[in-house]
């Protein structure tokens, strides 16, 4: 794996052992990030089941102002602050070690009581065996924890191209669908502002 594009364009990444974690990979990140690329310059980043964090550090790279790591998996955390350190970073970053619903609860209290003050990007790609933390997920950013998405955010979902999502999870409605290989990205924004994503 490798930074493609920005400040840190070429650096290596390892990636956690196993199979629980499954990378993104440099292709998919790639279309990702070139439907991102209007987006990402000096947004608030969010990287749920970060893995060896490769998406939140490629945001970075192409100047995200922050990223916040949401993993749990000590195998997968010990890749992320590795690759963190391997590419000199030092700020601009916070990681939470900790089940995505969990964190996301937690962040709830450090934000204000409106939708709007939040993060521009979400991004969740949950292992293979979890397929049912795509809905809790999406279900609670759509719900409990929307006040965490900024006005005009985008929410994306990586998952297999034969497993299907929903379209609507709570105030999230799907905008869009790119399908890659075996993969699929699915993005989704708020429903009052669906039209804008």
């Amino acid at each position: 794996m490798r930074i493609i594009a920005g400040s840190l364009r070429s650096r290596t990444l390892e990636a956690p052992p196993g199979l629980a974690t499954r990378p993104t990979s440099d292709r998919l990140r790639e279309t990702l990030f070139n439907v991102l690329a209007p987006r990402i310059e000096g947004a608030a980043f969010l990287d749920l089941y970060a893995g060896s964090g490769a998406v939140g550090m490629e945001a970075l790279s192409r100047g995200a102002a922050r990223v916040e790591f949401v993993e749990k998996a000590p195998g997968a955390l010990k890749v992320l602050r590795g690759n963190l350190d391997r590419l000199g970073l030092t700020a601009g970053f916070r990681i939470h070690a900790a089940a995505v619903g969990a964190a996301l609860r937690k962040m709830q209290t450090r934000t204000g009581p409106t939708l709007g003050a939040g993060f521009d990007l979400g991004f969740l790609d949950p292992p293979y065996d979890a397929a049912q933390e795509y809905a809790s997920t999406l279900g609670l950013l759509g719900g409990a924890a929307a006040r965490l998405l900024a006005h005009g955010a985008l929410v994306i979902a990586e998952h297999r191209r034969k497993e299907r999502l929903q379209d609507v999870y709570g105030l999230l409605s799907r905008t869009r669908l790119l399908e890659q290989g075996d993969a699929a990205l699915s993005f989704y924004s708020i429903t009052e502002i669906a039209s804008k994503a």
